[in-house]
């Protein structure tokens, strides 16, 4: 396979380069996230193996920026931190798969295997929920057609909505995947920010795409779905 490893420490960026060339792999390795999403883009590879810490910014954003621009490569997060509310971010945005640090070597290449197999995941070029429209290449988005102007954090809120449109998701993931925290101190900020979204996509249309579902978090869809 050709892969690519995204990994800041030295040591153990060596360690993987090393281990897989031994499996019979080739190996290119970067090791901050402008220069993962430019190798990506500029080289094809079977899997990307994704530490999620990195300078510039972090994996989540390097997975992001490939979605957004339809790189479809499969993606193997890894992350010494095992908090669930990261992997739901990480496979929300379009990771494929998570390991959490330590792991044993051999279940790596194994995940890789798995991964590598499913080959790149189709993925909407735009989102769409009843009449509303989503680009993330874009930024674009429309609701009957009409223009809607949002903010970037609007934007992510929306586009994380939509891609999970039908299903209920959490608060809490809502705010660590758009926030990129676990603190409860951004709940003022969803509130705020759902009802902005609420202001400018249901607010002169009588079907209502953003519900509420009490104690739990929000959804995007119509009426039942």
């Amino acid at each position: 396979m050709q892969i690519l490893i995204v990994e800041d420490e030295t040591r153990m960026a060596a360690l993987l380069e090393k281990g897989l060339r031994a499996e019979g792999h080739a190996v290119m390795v970067a090791y901050t996230g402008a220069s993962a999403v430019e190798t990506a883009q500029n080289c094809t590879f079977d899997v990307i193996v994704l530490d999620v810490m990195l300078p510039g910014f972090d994996g989540f954003e390097v997975v992001r920026r490939l979605r957004e621009r339809r790189n479809q490569t499969p993606v193997l997060m890894l992350t010494a931190r095992d908090a669930p509310l990261d992997k739901v971010k990480g496979l929300d945005i379009g990771a494929d798969d998570y390991l959490t640090k330590p792991f044993l070597f051999n279940e790596l290449v194994a995940r890789l295997r798995a991964v590598s197999r499913r080959g790149p995941i189709p993925r909407p070029a735009v989102l769409k929920v009843a009449d509303l429209t989503l680009n993330p290449a874009t930024h674009q988005v429309f609701r009957n057609k009409r223009p809607i102007e949002l903010t970037l954090t609007e934007f992510s809120l929306l586009e994380l909505l939509m891609r999970n449109a039908g299903r209920v998701l959490e608060r809490d993931a809502i705010i660590a995947a758009v926030w990129n925290t676990e603190e409860s101190g951004e709940d003022s900020n969803l509130n705020a920010f759902i009802s902005l979204l609420r202001q400018k996509i249901d607010k002169d249309d009588a079907m209502q795409l953003i519900q509420t579902v009490r104690g739990v978090g929000y959804r995007v869809g119509r009426g039942g779905e």
